[in-house]
């Protein structure tokens, strides 16, 4: 099955060229957009699918699809004062089990009011954080289908039924506050440098901070600060971006073994723009953590989880190409076994139009742990897959 995805793969990225000639770039979908008295509503969205098959240990179906579909909203205010109010929504209408967003995948993935004025923009309610906000962690291809915090993973884990990469998925940038109700402040871009700091008073989903304490479990945490900083200049050819970011709770219910939240990153990015048509971008990001496997409910007092990214992308109009290595480890502690991960990725794409974007590409994982067996019953595992993706972004 592997060889006639990847002839298809091959012919998939050179239709949407000859498709161009036919005026597909002239293809175009806009957002819904309206108004009731003074308020400006927008109602977008992204709709994306992939088909792949996986070379993974196992007698199952390794050939497959898997897609989501994300409904965006927006009510808007502007004053002549030049003070803007804003109401923000994303809604996750569909996934499976080997798609999904970084939230837990609720229906409801975000909502909260934003007011944007000269002195900065203030965020209240089910949003990111900070220092997730304003992170850089590397150029990619396409976002979807990344080693990094990808939405889109094509390998099962046959004893549980769901996405493998569950057991520790890489993520190099803070976000460790996820969508739990907030308050973020981001200062205006001064000099190329942008700073913002979030407060969230617990793990609570109530859309308002400051509602409830969140669940009632062991080793929840609350009072998570963060803060990040984030710059980005162009000298010449070059624009330079970098971001740093922390992130710190407090144990409400802590037991033996457990601590407080910390964690922090910092990445880079450079973009070179080797002539009008042709650019390159290089870059990557490290990530720390006191959470095993990022789990915010298992912030243990020893040991810690890391996540490196690196990766580099050349672009030529409306055609891409890339690759990306990621690692990861994670200490083991009261009884998890040490775990630790490598990520390989070279994908390529085109932009049929603004709305589409084909990609297709290779993609290998390689787990290890120490004290326990995965599913193959062996302590380490490898898996590699081919896929094409499409993604319609309205």
């Amino acid at each position: 099955m592997r060889l006639p995805l990847l002839a298809g793969t091959a012919l998939a990225l050179c239709l949407p060229a000859a498709a161009a000639n036919a005026a597909w770039d002239d293809w175009n979908i806009q957002p819904l957009r309206g108004s009731f008295d003074v308020l400006e509503y927008t109602v977008g969205g992204q709709v994306n699918g992939t088909v792949f098959s996986a070379n993974q240990p196992g007698t199952f179906n390794k050939t497959g699809g898997t897609g989501a579909a994300t409904l965006y909203t927006s009510i808007d205010r502007n004053y002549d004062s030049g003070l803007a109010l804003s109401l923000k929504g994303q809604f996750e209408v569909f996934h499976d089990r080997l798609s999904g967003d970084n939230y837990g995948s609720d229906f409801l993935a975000k909502l909260y009011g934003t007011a944007q004025t000269g002195l900065g923009r203030i965020d209240v309610g089910m949003a990111d954080g900070a220092a997730y906000t304003l992170a850089v962690v590397g150029p990619v291809v396409n976002p979807e289908v990344t080693v990094d915090n990808p939405n889109a993973t094509f390998f099962r884990d046959p004893s549980t039924g769901g996405a493998f990469i569950s057991v520790f998925a890489l993520n190099s940038a803070v976000e460790s506050s996820l969508n739990y109700a907030k308050v973020s402040y981001y200062t205006p871009r001064v000099f190329g440098l942008q700073i913002g700091a979030s407060f969230t008073p617990s793990e609570g989903k109530q859309v308002l901070p400051f509602v409830n304490m969140g669940p009632n479990v062991p080793d929840r945490q609350t009072n998570i600060w963060e803060i990040a900083a984030n710059y980005s200049d162009t000298f010449g050819d070059f624009t330079v971006s970098g971001y740093a970011g922390l992130s710190m709770g407090h144990d409400d219910k802590r037991t033996a073994g457990h601590e407080g939240l910390t964690d922090f990153a910092f990445g880079t990015e450079v973009d070179w723009a080797i002539n009008d048509d042709v650019k390159l971008a290089v870059g990557g990001a490290y990530r720390q953590a006191n959470t095993y496997t990022f789990n915010i409910y298992s912030a243990f007092n020893t040991g810690r989880t890391e996540s490196m990214h690196a990766s580099t992308v050349l672009s030529y109009g409306s055609w891409s190409v890339g690759a990306e290595f990621g690692h990861g480890k994670a200490d083991g502690a009261l009884g998890a076994p040490t775990l630790s991960t490598h990520a390989y990725l070279i994908d390529a794409a085109y932009a049929v139009n603004s709305n589409l974007q084909i990609t297709a590409g290779w993609q290998k994982l390689h787990y290890s742990q120490t004290g326990a067996l995965f599913y193959n019953a062996l302590p380490r595992i490898e898996m590699d897959a081919v896929f094409l993706h499409g993604v319609i972004n309205i």
